[in-house]
């Protein structure tokens, strides 16, 4: 399991810090770097993450003010320099609160919990066979076993399959929530892949029943690893 995160504080050295500490840390993935709460909010209405490392005060919007516009945020930790903040932190229902200097063992502490949640997460989802959507002015179903891949445009997705494509007002985010993780990879902002559907790989392109799903380059590496799970013969 990979945890998604984004950095987000306004002093260099901290964000220097923390980035040092997620490299030793192999379930967290970082996926950006924000130096604002308004560049943060900018950044989540084009991609999906799990978890923020977030510094409360800040030009323009604090950390705590942001949380409060957002309907769905992310999972957080509190990355700050004073404790006043504290009770505010819980009652929002972060993951921890971390005073600065934040020492490694520490940030270990708190990684651990926000792995140990997501995990928790991950098992208490109900393994469905299928679900419903929306199509135009009917309810089909859509059996998991048959979905190739889903596209994201904006509010709206297509499901496809061997048989059909389905339009739908829903999020890939959405459609996530309702899929195997351990079956299903995001190799793209855009795109959501059932891994064993996947007939062949081409550069940044994976092959599933006669279409292309391009794949991110900067998780390429991470993407082939899901996909390949020591499953490649070479001479």
């Amino acid at each position: 399991m990979k945890i998604r995160c984004v950095i987000t504080d306004d002093e260099p050295y901290a964000r220097k810090g923390l980035q040092g500490y997620i490299s030793q840390i192999d379930f967290l993935e970082l996926v950006a770097v924000c130096e604002s709460a308004v560049e943060l909010n900018t950044f989540l209405k084009k991609e999906q993450v799990d978890l923020l490392l977030l510094d409360i005060e800040m030009p323009y919007l604090s950390g705590i003010e942001l949380l409060k516009t957002l309907a769905h945020p992310p999972k957080v930790i509190f990355t700050t320099a004073y404790e006043k903040y504290a009770m505010q932190g819980y009652e929002l229902e972060v993951l921890d609160y971390l005073l600065k200097p934040v020492s490694f063992d520490r940030f270990l502490r708190a990684a651990n919990k926000a792995f140990d949640y997501f995990n928790m997460q991950e098992q208490a989802k109900p393994r469905e066979d299928y679900f419903f959507i929306k199509v135009d002015s009917k309810l089909e179903k859509v059996l998991i076993d048959e979905i190739l891949f889903a596209e994201g445009m904006e509010n709206y997705i297509t499901i496809h399959t061997k048989q059909k494509k389905m339009i739908t007002h829903l999020t890939l985010k959405m459609l996530q929530e309702h899929l195997p993780a351990d079956k299903f990879i995001q190799p793209h902002k855009s795109y959501i892949a059932a891994i064993d559907k996947i007939d062949a790989i081409e550069g940044n392109v994976l092959l599933l029943g006669g279409y292309q799903v391009p794949v991110s380059r900067y998780q390429k590496e991470d993407i082939m690893e899901r996909i390949l799970q020591n499953r490649i013969l070479k001479r």
